[in-house]
Order: C-alpha cells, then structure tokens, then sequence
C-alpha cells in the first residue's frame, strides 16, 4: 500500500516507482541474509570554519551572520566570537555601548540606558506622565547624530506628537528654562493670529506658511531651531488599532533597520492598543500575552531596543501607590520584559504617618512622578527616583534624583 510523504520530507527520486497519485512507493526491505553489507562509515566532517564577520555596509549594517528577520541560524561559540571581534576591530561599539534615555538617574540604575535585544515596559496611571516621558526620551535618542528613534502612536497624531515636541523644546530640557516656554494654547494662538493677518491683508510674519510662521516668531523660533537638529531622525506613524499588527510593526522596523543601519529605537504607545489580527485571543490576558512575546521577539530579531507603554488596568488604578502587578493582568509582562518602570505622583504616595513628613513642605511634590524600577535584569531592582513634571510644556526635568522620603506601599493586587 502507498504511503504518502510528510510535508517537510526530501523530495522523490525521480527514478524510484509511484502509485497513481504521484506518491513514492516504499522500496520494501531485503532479508537479513539478503541485506547488503553496511557501507563504509564516512569520514566525520570537519568541524565548520568561523566565517568571519562580514563588512558593515556604508550604513552600519549588520554582519551577514545575524541577518536581520532571519536571525536564529545556529552558531558556533568561535563563529560569534569572531563575529563579535572583527566588529570591535571595524569600530562598532554598539553591543558595548547603551542607548542613554538622557534621564541620568534611570541610565544610572538601568547599567547607561536602552541596549538592543531588550524590552522595557513603562506604567502608570492615565495622565501621569507616560507619553510625556516616552516621546523625551524619544527626542534624546533622535538627537544623536547616528541614532532614529521610531514612534508609533495609537493616541496621537504625528502633527500632534510635533506640538508637543515644539512645546518641550521651548523649555530646552535639560535645562528648563521656564521663562521661554510656551503652552500648546500659546502655539496654536501663534498660529491662528498670524494666519488671521495674512487673510485680512495685515502685514503678517512670515510668507503665511507654518513652518515661516514658526521661524520668525521670537516665541517659537529657538524651539523650531532646536526640533530641526533631529527632525530626520524622528520617524512617527499614526498607528490604528485595527490595521496596525504585530506583523505590520515588525515590517516597518525591519525595513528601517535596513535602511539606517540597525540604528533604530522602537517606542509603542500603547501596548494594548496593538492589533493581534489573524491570532484570535481567548480574553484580555491572552492578548496582552501575544502582543508582549511580540514586541520581545522584534527586539531579539531584529536587534533593537524597544520601548513601550503599558496601561494599568482598574484594579491598579483603586490602589494608592500601582505596582507592576496590576498592569493588565498578564503574567508575561513581567517575564518578557528586561526593564519595567512604574510611574506614580510623589505626594499621592508619600507616607503621611512618617515622622519626618510635612503637610506644608509636603504639597510641593505634587508635581514630581516617582519612576520606580521593579524589573531589572542587569542591575538592581525597586529603585525610586524622583522627576519634576511640567506638564504644560510636555516635558520632565530629566536631571532628577533618587527618592530621600519615605513612601508608602500599598497593597499589592496580584494577577
């Protein structure tokens, strides 16, 4: 009787017998008096050679041996060791060298900042600060010369995410200048009122466009200025919750390593809010599963770091102080992850019964965010530091420091 092949199988030979079908049919085995001898055994291959590293091409691409999107081809520990030695001798430091988020006490805790292949997950309750700090961090990573920041948005459109960036630079983190900065209803005044001009025939400023609007006002100009020395680094999509997948992210960040050399940061806000189309999850927790196994697999194949934001779901958000247990309720936030970060308002969650706390002194952390690391793999973990938020200008002080007053820990829900 005809068997059929398994998918996967070597093909035919074209020379052995077939059924009707088309399928191989099985030579049957001779007799043991009959079987012939055993042939020779084969001399043992000699161990692969360590193909050397290839040549980075002009823009930083990455050695042929960890191809991108491929990836998980098996190595030998010579082969990436050689790999790794010819990328030091050609000047790639990069694997040695973090991607600095330019908040110096998070780089501090975190071993320098963002490194490729890892995930970092950032929580917090709704309005405190999480889009704020992801798209600085966003901008620090875009102002190095040889560095893209990729950001993709399900809340806010790129001319949106732009206002804002025009509002932070007005400030000129890190050095905040208040006195120079400018409210998003200042800008879109600027705005309306130059335009207003040139319609009724006013001597206006500017030819009428935004960007001679913006460039010649004394108000907007130097944040302008600044937004220009990485505005081609800046990359941003208005992502949708329906068309937006896993897949589609995995794409466009393969084709922008491509094209920038590997030199790419991937910022996601926000998680849940990503398409898992064609996958069908069972409830909340099974798609929360997906999307952050997704997210760690294009940070591990395609060598990047990725960046995203995670809400909290109603459970965290009845807690006083939220903690990394409560952010949806999915065990795999907490395995997948490398970094995780929760952000929480310092005077909600400062302990009113310490001795030391002052009900006077005390009212003047209402605007400072409490960033408390619980996950890390490469360094230590529940670390508390302490940033200034000035909301109106969409921008954290990034100099901050670690947290000197006693804070309150609250009861931890457990998914």
């Amino acid at each position: 009787m005809a068997t059929r092949r398994f998918t996967g199988d070597l093909p035919p030979d074209p020379n052995s017998p077939s059924d009707d079908d088309g399928f191989p049919i099985p030579t049957p085995t001779p007799p043991p008096a009959q079987r012939p001898p055993a042939p020779a055994p084969a001399q043992r291959p000699a161990p692969p050679q360590a193909r050397p590293a290839a040549a980075p091409t002009p823009g930083g691409s990455a050695p042929a041996g960890n191809a991108r999107g491929g990836g998980h081809l098996p190595r030998t520990l010579t082969q990436v060791m050689n790999e790794a030695n010819d990328r030091v001798m050609q000047g790639d430091l990069v694997d040695y060298m973090p991607m600095s988020t330019g908040f110096d006490p998070l780089d501090g805790f975190i071993g320098g900042g963002l490194r490729k292949t890892e995930l970092t997950l950032l929580g917090g309750a709704q309005g405190i600060g999480k889009t704020i700090a992801t798209l600085q961090i966003a901008r620090n990573v875009a102002m190095r010369p040889d560095q893209y920041a990729f950001y993709l948005s399900y809340e806010h459109t790129e001319t949106h995410l732009m206002h804002r960036l025009l509002c932070m630079e007005s400030i000129n983190p890190p050095e905040i200048d208040l006195s120079r900065g400018i409210k998003l209803r200042d800008l879109y005044q600027i705005i309306v009122a130059e335009r207003a001009k040139g319609f009724m025939g006013k001597e206006s400023t500017g030819a009428g466009s935004l960007q001679s609007i913006l460039r010649e006002n004394p108000k907007t100009a130097p944040g302008l200025a600044r937004m220009a020395r990485y505005a081609d680094r800046m990359i941003m999509v208005k992502a949708s919750p329906a068309v937006t997948t896993l897949k589609a992210i995995k794409e466009m960040t393969a084709r922008l390593c491509d094209a920038t050399g590997g030199n790419v940061t991937v910022f996601v806000d926000y998680l849940q809010k990503i398409a898992v189309y064609p996958e069908r999850p069972r409830d909340e927790n099974d798609k929360v599963t997906i999307i952050v196994e997704g997210l760690k697999d294009i940070a591990l194949s395609l060598d990047v770091p990725v960046w995203s934001i995670v809400a909290a779901d109603r459970e965290g958000l009845k807690s006083k102080r939220i903690h990394s247990f409560p952010l949806r309720r999915s065990s795999a936030l907490d395995y997948e992850s490398d970094i995780a970060i929760i952000m929480n308002n310092k005077y909600q969650i400062m302990s009113k019964d310490h001795v030391n706390f002052n009900p006077y002194t005390a009212k003047q952390y209402r605007d400072y965010v409490v960033w408390t690391i619980e996950k890390n793999r490469a360094g230590r973990a529940m670390q508390d530091m302490e940033f200034q938020l000035h909301g109106q200008h969409f921008a954290f002080d990034p100099r901050g420091q670690k947290v000197q007053q006693q804070l309150i820990d609250d009861k931890v829900i457990e998914s």
